[in-house]
């Protein structure tokens, strides 16, 4: 199973197409559920935002995954699949953590820095685990995203320096109806963004603040907590709030227009001489573009703000170079302890077996030897243990080293030939583990610990040829008893634990070279479903 995520956002798509591919509410739930569905997909989220569509998945097959989700974008965003796929982007194994840890820390966004996402992405992460298409290996990758996107933002100046797109579009209107203090402002909606626009202009001292929202009680509650004159209206009276304001900032879920140039016209606007600002925050947009040809009246949408490139040089190179160190970092530590996690279940086994065959020797000498005193078969059996224990201390040792670095499974794959174990048996440790950690405690930001399980934790469900239901190893509870192993307590044992490999270690994977070696590749074309092997547009 790998990590594959199928997208489009503002550098490869115009607001127009991003318009159309946006999805929301129960359309949302409804996605989420076809592409888990899908053959090839075995976990999934999706995010959706103002300017980004992002479907990650954890596939069994590359091909097969990219165009059961490339088809099913383009059916339920009704952008046919050939002019869909000429905008989407695909990151796969690597390069897919890479991107959601990219992410996270705004470094993707339109205004590099903002810290909106974060927000975004937990709720992805939630409304997956919600419907119940998040697994083990997309919840480790997701919620590590929402530490590195925290870390990023604490450990450099990205959050302080990087403003949102509200500040942005706020500064664009600035520009034309002058100092936003003593401005009449109409705010449409209540959720996130609306409030952000809210808040940032009672901070900027504007004279009064109108709030109108389809929840009533919403618009009441945030005119309630700003600190200059404001007031909540019905969507009845939006009308006369138009005639009234200078600045109207609209960001709302509905599917349609919701302000036109008609009835904004009929308000009077562009025919009494004075100045108006329309601000769209909104996908699909809420105000119809037309109202920008009004005398007078400036809209602005998000195909009008600042692109990422000039927010980055707002921020200071230094800012931005500081945040992708940390995605480096945290993208080499987190696959490196993936792939050590990974090969922990060989190892149990093989120690299982090694148990099994003392155990079975030891029974087999008491029955041959029934005369040896209580103190004589006591050191028997310890001096057995330990020549076990010993004489497999140096491969387990030296497979998590080389477990750490790419191709580490290979040789989880070397000691399941070497010592003839049952195909089964890691299945039976790693399910036994799964068990055992149905919610795992969460790492200290910028650590890593929560490794991306990889092969070790997606064996759930599947089974070896042949395997009955139910099947262990021979000795199930010893299987399980050490998969239950604290991770201290397994480097004791000699254990794979899912520590990370030193960094500088000879093997450990440069995540920042791989990750710029190996292109990502376009989504599979209407004619043949071959990826290309071009890198995503920047």
């Amino acid at each position: 199973m790998s990590v594959l995520v199928v997208g489009l956002s503002h550098r490869s798509a115009p607001v127009p197409v991003l318009e159309r591919t946006a999805v929301t509410g129960d359309d949302l739930a409804k996605l989420l559920h076809a592409v888990h569905e899908s053959a090839n997909v075995a976990e999934t989220a999706i995010v959706s935002t103002c300017n980004r569509v992002e479907i990650y998945a954890v596939v069994d097959k590359f091909h097969g995954g990219v165009s059961a989700i490339s088809e099913l974008l383009a059916l339920h965003s009704g952008v046919p699949l050939e002019e869909l796929s000429r905008h989407l982007y695909v990151h796969y194994e690597e390069r897919a953590v890479q991107h959601v840890f990219a992410v996270a820390c705004g470094l993707e966004s339109m205004v590099v820095g903002e810290g909106q996402i974060l927000g975004q992405l937990r709720t992805a992460f939630r409304l997956a685990q919600d419907e119940g298409t998040l697994g083990r290996d997309l919840h480790d990758v997701l919620q590590q995203a929402l530490r590195v996107g925290k870390r990023a933002h604490a450990e450099t100046g990205i959050d302080q320096a990087g403003a949102s797109l509200v500040s942005v579009g706020l500064e664009v209107a600035a520009g034309h109806l002058g100092p936003l203090a003593g401005v009449r402002a109409l705010v449409v909606g209540a959720g996130s963004m609306s409030s952000l626009a809210a808040a940032t202009l009672s901070r900027a001292g504007a004279r009064e603040v109108v709030v109108a929202n389809r929840t009533h009680a919403n618009a009441v509650r945030l005119a309630e907590s700003l600190e200059v004159p404001s007031r909540a209206v019905e969507l009845a009276d939006l009308d006369a709030a138009i005639a009234d304001a200078d600045l109207v900032v609209s960001c709302t879920g509905a599917t349609g227009l919701v302000l036109t140039a008609p009835q904004v016209a009929a308000q009077g606007v562009g025919a009494d001489g004075r100045d108006r600002f329309f601000l769209d925050l909104a996908l699909p947009h809420d105000v119809d573009p037309a109202v920008g040809a009004l005398p007078g009246v400036r809209l602005a949408g998000l195909d009008e703000l600042r692109t990422a490139q000039e927010a980055a040089r707002a921020i200071g190179p230094e800012a931005v170079e500081a945040v992708r160190r940390i995605v480096r970092d945290e993208v080499e530590a987190f696959l490196s302890a993936a792939r050590a996690a990974a090969v922990a279940p060989t190892v149990v086994a093989l120690r299982t077996k090694a148990a099994a065959v003392v155990e079975s020797e030891l029974a087999r000498l008491a029955g041959r030897l029934p005369e040896l005193d209580e103190r004589a078969a006591r050191e028997i059996q310890q001096t057995v243990r330990r020549v076990a224990d010993k004489l497999l201390h140096a491969p387990t040792v030296r497979v998590k080293e080389l477990a750490a670095a790419p191709g580490g499974d290979s040789y989880a794959d070397a000691l399941r030939r070497l010592f003839d174990l049952d195909p089964k048996a890691p299945v039976a440790v790693a399910r036994a583990d799964m068990s055992a950690e149905t919610e795992p405690a969460e790492p200290a930001p910028g650590s890593a610990s929560a490794p991306w399980s990889g092969s070790a934790r997606t064996v759930e469900g599947t089974r070896a040829a042949g395997e009955p239901g139910g099947a262990r190893v021979a000795d199930a509870a010893q299987a399980a008893r050490v998969a239950r192993v604290s991770r201290a307590e397994c480097a004791d044992a000699d254990c794979v634990s899912a520590a990370p490999a030193d960094a500088g270690a000879a093997g450990a994977v440069d995540a920042g070279t791989v990750n710029a070696q190996a292109a990502s590749v376009r989504a599979v074309s209407a004619r043949g479903g071959a990826p290309r092997g071009e890198g995503e547009q920047s």
